[in-house]
Protein backbone atom coordinates (compact mmCIF):
# COMPACT_ATOMS: atom_id res chain seq x y z
CA UNK A 1 0.00 0.00 0.00
CA UNK A 2 1.42 3.42 -0.58
CA UNK A 3 1.00 6.40 1.36
CA UNK A 4 -1.73 8.29 -0.77
CA UNK A 5 -4.02 4.91 -0.24
CA UNK A 6 -3.26 4.81 3.48
CA UNK A 7 -4.75 8.18 3.75
CA UNK A 8 -7.49 7.45 2.27
CA UNK A 9 -8.42 4.18 4.10
CA UNK A 10 -7.96 6.66 7.25
CA UNK A 11 -10.08 9.35 5.92
CA UNK A 12 -13.61 8.60 6.96
CA UNK A 13 -12.51 7.53 10.62
CA UNK A 14 -10.54 11.10 10.97
CA UNK A 15 -13.50 13.47 9.44
CA UNK A 16 -16.29 11.89 11.05
CA UNK A 17 -14.26 11.97 14.61
CA UNK A 18 -13.93 15.94 14.18
CA UNK A 19 -17.78 16.05 12.63
CA UNK A 20 -18.62 14.25 16.41
CA UNK A 21 -16.80 16.99 18.21
CA UNK A 22 -17.67 20.04 15.96
CA UNK A 23 -21.45 19.02 15.03
CA UNK A 24 -23.95 21.03 13.21
CA UNK A 25 -26.00 22.29 15.86
CA UNK A 26 -27.22 26.26 17.23
CA UNK A 27 -26.63 28.69 16.16
CA UNK A 28 -26.72 26.15 12.74
CA UNK A 29 -25.40 28.80 10.59
CA UNK A 30 -22.25 29.76 13.02
CA UNK A 31 -21.59 26.07 12.90
CA UNK A 32 -21.78 25.31 9.66
CA UNK A 33 -19.49 27.82 8.75
CA UNK A 34 -16.64 26.67 11.72
CA UNK A 35 -17.25 23.13 9.91
CA UNK A 36 -17.03 24.52 6.01
CA UNK A 37 -13.22 24.04 5.54
CA UNK A 38 -13.62 20.12 7.56
CA UNK A 39 -15.94 19.70 5.36
CA UNK A 40 -13.99 20.46 2.18
CA UNK A 41 -11.17 18.11 3.17
CA UNK A 42 -7.58 18.63 2.58
CA UNK A 43 -5.02 16.29 1.91
CA UNK A 44 -5.11 14.58 5.38
CA UNK A 45 -0.94 14.11 4.87
CA UNK A 46 -0.76 15.13 8.81
CA UNK A 47 -2.78 13.26 9.74
CA UNK A 48 -1.83 10.02 7.78
CA UNK A 49 2.00 10.81 8.92
CA UNK A 50 0.79 10.65 12.62
CA UNK A 51 -1.10 7.73 12.27
CA UNK A 52 1.19 5.86 10.17
CA UNK A 53 4.09 6.22 12.91
CA UNK A 54 1.82 5.13 15.43
CA UNK A 55 1.05 2.30 13.87
CA UNK A 56 5.28 1.98 13.22
CA UNK A 57 5.85 2.11 16.60
CA UNK A 58 3.26 -0.51 17.31
CA UNK A 59 -0.01 0.83 18.07
CA UNK A 60 -2.89 -0.67 17.10
CA UNK A 61 -5.09 0.72 14.19
CA UNK A 62 -7.32 3.66 15.58
CA UNK A 63 -5.69 3.84 18.39
CA UNK A 64 -4.15 7.41 17.50
CA UNK A 65 -7.26 8.58 16.00
CA UNK A 66 -8.03 11.49 18.39
CA UNK A 67 -4.96 12.83 17.68
CA UNK A 68 -4.88 12.43 14.41
CA UNK A 69 -8.36 14.27 14.40
CA UNK A 70 -6.74 16.86 16.63
CA UNK A 71 -4.06 17.49 13.66
CA UNK A 72 -6.14 17.84 11.09
CA UNK A 73 -8.91 19.84 12.71
CA UNK A 74 -5.55 22.33 13.64
CA UNK A 75 -4.92 22.76 9.67
CA UNK A 76 -8.36 24.03 9.49
CA UNK A 77 -8.69 26.50 11.63
CA UNK A 78 -5.00 27.98 11.23
CA UNK A 79 -5.74 27.85 7.67
CA UNK A 80 -9.05 30.05 8.20
CA UNK A 81 -6.63 32.38 9.89
CA UNK A 82 -3.64 32.51 8.02
CA UNK A 83 -6.38 33.12 4.77
CA UNK A 84 -7.73 36.22 6.51
CA UNK A 85 -4.25 37.45 6.96
CA UNK A 86 -3.19 36.85 3.47
CA UNK A 87 -6.35 37.85 2.58
CA UNK A 88 -6.40 34.81 0.35
CA UNK A 89 -8.65 34.13 -2.79
CA UNK A 90 -9.13 30.15 -2.70
CA UNK A 91 -9.09 27.63 -0.41
CA UNK A 92 -9.15 23.84 -1.46
CA UNK A 93 -10.50 24.63 -4.78
CA UNK A 94 -13.76 27.01 -3.56
CA UNK A 95 -13.60 30.74 -2.06
CA UNK A 96 -11.68 31.45 1.48
CA UNK A 97 -14.14 31.65 4.00
CA UNK A 98 -13.74 35.64 4.85
CA UNK A 99 -14.39 36.39 0.80
CA UNK A 100 -17.90 34.58 1.37
CA UNK A 101 -18.67 35.76 4.58
CA UNK A 102 -16.56 38.20 6.21
CA UNK A 103 -13.50 38.34 7.98
CA UNK A 104 -14.93 39.17 11.53
CA UNK A 105 -17.30 35.83 11.00
CA UNK A 106 -14.73 33.74 9.59
CA UNK A 107 -11.88 34.41 12.78
CA UNK A 108 -14.91 33.70 14.83
CA UNK A 109 -15.91 30.04 12.91
CA UNK A 110 -11.88 29.60 12.88
CA UNK A 111 -12.03 30.41 16.99
CA UNK A 112 -15.10 27.49 17.11
CA UNK A 113 -12.62 25.02 15.74
CA UNK A 114 -9.73 25.58 17.74
CA UNK A 115 -11.96 24.86 20.64
CA UNK A 116 -12.96 21.74 19.56
CA UNK A 117 -9.40 20.82 19.09
CA UNK A 118 -7.95 21.48 22.29
CA UNK A 119 -11.13 19.11 23.94
CA UNK A 120 -9.73 16.51 21.08
CA UNK A 121 -6.66 16.36 23.00
CA UNK A 122 -8.42 16.77 26.54
CA UNK A 123 -10.27 13.38 25.73
CA UNK A 124 -7.45 12.16 24.47
CA UNK A 125 -5.68 12.49 27.83
CA UNK A 126 -8.08 11.39 29.94
CA UNK A 127 -8.89 8.17 27.80
CA UNK A 128 -4.56 6.70 27.46
CA UNK A 129 -4.59 7.01 31.74
CA UNK A 130 -0.86 7.07 31.76
CA UNK A 131 1.97 8.98 30.91
CA UNK A 132 1.37 9.54 27.20
CA UNK A 133 -1.42 11.18 27.48
CA UNK A 134 1.04 14.30 29.02
CA UNK A 135 3.47 14.16 26.87
CA UNK A 136 1.34 14.46 23.60
CA UNK A 137 -0.24 17.43 25.05
CA UNK A 138 3.05 19.06 25.72
CA UNK A 139 4.65 18.02 22.07
CA UNK A 140 1.40 19.23 20.47
CA UNK A 141 1.22 22.63 22.56
CA UNK A 142 5.30 23.23 21.49
CA UNK A 143 4.58 22.13 17.76
CA UNK A 144 1.76 24.86 17.80
CA UNK A 145 3.64 27.27 19.99
CA UNK A 146 6.60 27.36 17.32
CA UNK A 147 4.22 27.83 14.40
CA UNK A 148 2.84 30.56 15.35
CA UNK A 149 6.44 32.03 15.88
CA UNK A 150 7.32 31.30 12.66
CA UNK A 151 3.36 32.17 11.15
CA UNK A 152 4.68 36.15 12.87
CA UNK A 153 8.32 35.88 11.27
CA UNK A 154 6.58 35.76 8.04
CA UNK A 155 3.51 38.08 8.63
CA UNK A 156 5.90 40.50 10.19
CA UNK A 157 8.37 40.08 7.10
CA UNK A 158 4.69 41.19 4.72
CA UNK A 159 3.13 43.77 6.19
CA UNK A 160 6.15 45.42 8.00
CA UNK A 161 9.75 44.60 6.20
CA UNK A 162 8.17 44.68 2.62
CA UNK A 163 11.88 44.78 1.67
CA UNK A 164 13.08 42.42 -0.24
CA UNK A 165 16.72 43.56 0.36
CA UNK A 166 16.77 42.99 4.11
CA UNK A 167 15.77 39.30 3.16
CA UNK A 168 18.12 36.22 3.33
CA UNK A 169 17.82 32.24 2.73
CA UNK A 170 18.45 32.12 6.36
CA UNK A 171 15.34 33.95 7.22
CA UNK A 172 13.29 31.66 4.86
CA UNK A 173 14.28 28.34 6.10
CA UNK A 174 13.59 30.04 9.84
CA UNK A 175 9.92 30.63 8.68
CA UNK A 176 9.78 27.06 7.34
CA UNK A 177 11.50 25.38 10.13
CA UNK A 178 8.21 25.74 12.29
CA UNK A 179 5.46 26.50 10.01
CA UNK A 180 6.14 23.39 7.52
CA UNK A 181 9.35 20.89 9.02
CA UNK A 182 7.87 20.61 12.47
CA UNK A 183 4.19 21.29 11.71
CA UNK A 184 3.60 19.35 8.70
CA UNK A 185 6.34 16.24 9.36
CA UNK A 186 8.69 15.71 11.80
CA UNK A 187 5.54 16.53 14.62
CA UNK A 188 2.79 14.58 13.35
CA UNK A 189 5.43 11.74 12.95
CA UNK A 190 6.71 12.61 16.67
CA UNK A 191 3.27 12.30 18.11
CA UNK A 192 2.27 9.48 16.24
CA UNK A 193 5.08 7.85 18.30
CA UNK A 194 4.13 9.16 21.18
CA UNK A 195 0.95 7.79 21.12
CA UNK A 196 2.66 4.44 20.91
CA UNK A 197 4.47 4.40 24.00
CA UNK A 198 7.75 6.05 22.96
CA UNK A 199 9.17 8.73 25.15
CA UNK A 200 11.58 11.42 24.81
CA UNK A 201 14.80 10.62 23.61
CA UNK A 202 16.66 8.28 20.62
CA UNK A 203 13.66 7.43 18.64
CA UNK A 204 11.88 11.30 18.56
CA UNK A 205 15.07 12.57 17.87
CA UNK A 206 15.46 10.58 15.15
CA UNK A 207 11.99 11.67 13.71
CA UNK A 208 12.68 14.81 13.84
CA UNK A 209 16.62 14.54 11.50
CA UNK A 210 14.43 12.83 9.03
CA UNK A 211 11.23 15.19 9.20
CA UNK A 212 13.35 18.59 9.12
CA UNK A 213 14.78 17.87 5.40
CA UNK A 214 11.67 16.50 4.53
CA UNK A 215 9.26 19.28 5.40
CA UNK A 216 11.84 21.86 4.07
CA UNK A 217 11.41 20.18 0.33
CA UNK A 218 7.85 20.04 1.11
CA UNK A 219 7.38 23.46 1.75
CA UNK A 220 9.83 24.49 -0.89
CA UNK A 221 7.38 22.43 -3.63
CA UNK A 222 4.28 24.33 -2.10
CA UNK A 223 6.46 27.65 -3.45
CA UNK A 224 7.48 26.08 -6.64
CA UNK A 225 3.53 24.70 -7.47
CA UNK A 226 2.18 28.01 -6.50
CA UNK A 227 4.10 29.38 -9.52
CA UNK A 228 3.37 26.38 -11.40
CA UNK A 229 0.15 24.39 -10.87
CA UNK A 230 -3.23 24.21 -11.92
CA UNK A 231 -5.05 26.05 -9.65
CA UNK A 232 -8.15 23.63 -9.81
CA UNK A 233 -5.77 20.85 -8.90
CA UNK A 234 -3.44 22.86 -6.54
CA UNK A 235 -6.90 24.36 -5.06
CA UNK A 236 -4.84 27.69 -4.46
CA UNK A 237 -4.96 30.50 -6.41
CA UNK A 238 -2.14 30.72 -9.23
CA UNK A 239 0.89 33.14 -7.93
CA UNK A 240 -0.75 33.65 -4.38
CA UNK A 241 2.77 33.59 -2.77
CA UNK A 242 3.59 37.09 -5.24
CA UNK A 243 0.22 38.53 -4.30
CA UNK A 244 0.70 38.07 -1.21
CA UNK A 245 3.76 39.24 -0.59
CA UNK A 246 5.60 36.15 0.88
CA UNK A 247 9.40 35.91 1.18
CA UNK A 248 10.27 32.09 -0.89
CA UNK A 249 13.52 31.15 -2.21
CA UNK A 250 12.09 31.64 -5.96
CA UNK A 251 11.52 35.27 -5.34
CA UNK A 252 15.05 36.25 -3.52
CA UNK A 253 16.91 34.00 -6.02
CA UNK A 254 15.33 36.22 -8.17
CA UNK A 255 16.00 39.49 -6.46
CA UNK A 256 19.50 38.80 -5.70
CA UNK A 257 20.49 38.25 -9.57
CA UNK A 258 18.52 40.78 -10.65
CA UNK A 259 19.70 44.13 -12.29
CA UNK A 260 19.91 47.38 -9.72
CA UNK A 261 16.44 48.71 -11.82
CA UNK A 262 15.18 45.37 -11.76
CA UNK A 263 15.87 44.91 -7.83
CA UNK A 264 14.08 48.57 -7.47
CA UNK A 265 10.73 47.52 -9.47
CA UNK A 266 10.70 44.24 -7.76
CA UNK A 267 11.02 45.87 -4.47
CA UNK A 268 8.57 48.38 -5.52
CA UNK A 269 5.70 45.64 -6.04
CA UNK A 270 6.45 43.31 -3.49
CA UNK A 271 5.93 46.47 -1.27
CA UNK A 272 2.16 47.00 -2.16
CA UNK A 273 -0.51 45.07 -0.34
CA UNK A 274 -2.17 42.44 -2.39
CA UNK A 275 -5.22 44.67 -2.99
CA UNK A 276 -3.06 46.73 -5.15
CA UNK A 277 -1.17 44.56 -7.25
CA UNK A 278 -2.28 44.49 -10.58
CA UNK A 279 -1.91 41.42 -13.11
CA UNK A 280 0.80 43.48 -15.17
CA UNK A 281 2.58 43.40 -11.90
CA UNK A 282 2.69 39.45 -11.39
CA UNK A 283 3.03 39.24 -14.43
CA UNK A 284 6.32 41.35 -14.52
CA UNK A 285 7.34 39.16 -11.59
CA UNK A 286 7.07 36.31 -13.25
CA UNK A 287 8.59 37.30 -16.09
CA UNK A 288 11.34 37.97 -13.95
CA UNK A 289 11.67 34.16 -12.04
CA UNK A 290 11.61 32.90 -15.52
CA UNK A 291 14.44 35.12 -16.76
CA UNK A 292 16.55 34.50 -13.66
CA UNK A 293 15.89 31.10 -12.83
CA UNK A 294 14.13 31.10 -9.89
CA UNK A 295 12.00 28.10 -9.62
CA UNK A 296 15.32 26.14 -11.00
CA UNK A 297 17.05 27.67 -7.85
CA UNK A 298 14.34 26.53 -6.04
CA UNK A 299 13.89 23.05 -6.63
CA UNK A 300 17.59 22.69 -6.79
CA UNK A 301 17.44 23.09 -3.07
CA UNK A 302 14.00 20.55 -2.58
CA UNK A 303 15.93 18.16 -4.23
CA UNK A 304 18.66 18.20 -2.02
CA UNK A 305 16.56 18.20 1.36
CA UNK A 306 14.94 15.35 -0.35
CA UNK A 307 17.80 13.53 -0.37
CA UNK A 308 19.09 14.28 3.00
CA UNK A 309 15.73 13.00 4.38
CA UNK A 310 16.65 9.25 2.70
CA UNK A 311 20.05 9.74 4.11
CA UNK A 312 18.84 10.25 7.81
CA UNK A 313 16.11 7.76 7.37
CA UNK A 314 19.08 5.40 6.60
CA UNK A 315 21.53 6.17 8.99
CA UNK A 316 18.66 5.68 11.58
CA UNK A 317 17.16 2.59 10.15
CA UNK A 318 18.19 1.34 14.25
CA UNK A 319 16.00 3.61 15.67
CA UNK A 320 13.27 3.03 13.69
CA UNK A 321 11.34 -0.23 13.48
CA UNK A 322 11.88 -2.39 10.17
CA UNK A 323 7.83 -3.42 9.11
CA UNK A 324 5.40 -2.44 6.60
CA UNK A 325 5.10 0.96 8.18
CA UNK A 326 8.44 1.54 8.15
CA UNK A 327 8.73 0.89 4.15
CA UNK A 328 4.96 2.71 3.81
CA UNK A 329 7.25 5.96 5.46
CA UNK A 330 9.73 5.88 2.52
CA UNK A 331 6.68 6.86 0.30
CA UNK A 332 5.49 8.87 2.70
CA UNK A 333 8.41 11.12 2.69
CA UNK A 334 8.47 11.12 -1.04
CA UNK A 335 4.87 12.01 -1.33
CA UNK A 336 5.93 15.01 0.31
CA UNK A 337 7.50 16.89 -2.81
CA UNK A 338 6.91 14.80 -5.50
CA UNK A 339 3.19 15.78 -5.86
CA UNK A 340 1.09 17.96 -7.77
CA UNK A 341 -1.07 19.59 -5.07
Amino acid sequence: MKFNEYIESNRGGVYSTICRYLPIREPEEHYRIAREYTDRQGSYRRPGLLLLSSEMFGAKPGEALLPAAAMQLSEDWILVHDDVEDNSELRRGKPALHKLYGPEIAINAGDAAHIAMWRILKDYMIGVKDGRGNLLYEKFYDMMEKTVEGQYIETNFIYNSQDLSKATEGLYLKIIESKAAYYSVYGPLQLGAISAGITPGKQLDALKDVGMPAGLAFQIMDDILDMTADEKVFGKKRYGDLYEGKLTLIIYHTFQSASDAEKEKINAIYKKRREAKTEDDISFLADMIGRHGGIEYARAFAERYSNSANEMLEKHRDAIPSNEKSEMLVSALESLYKRSK
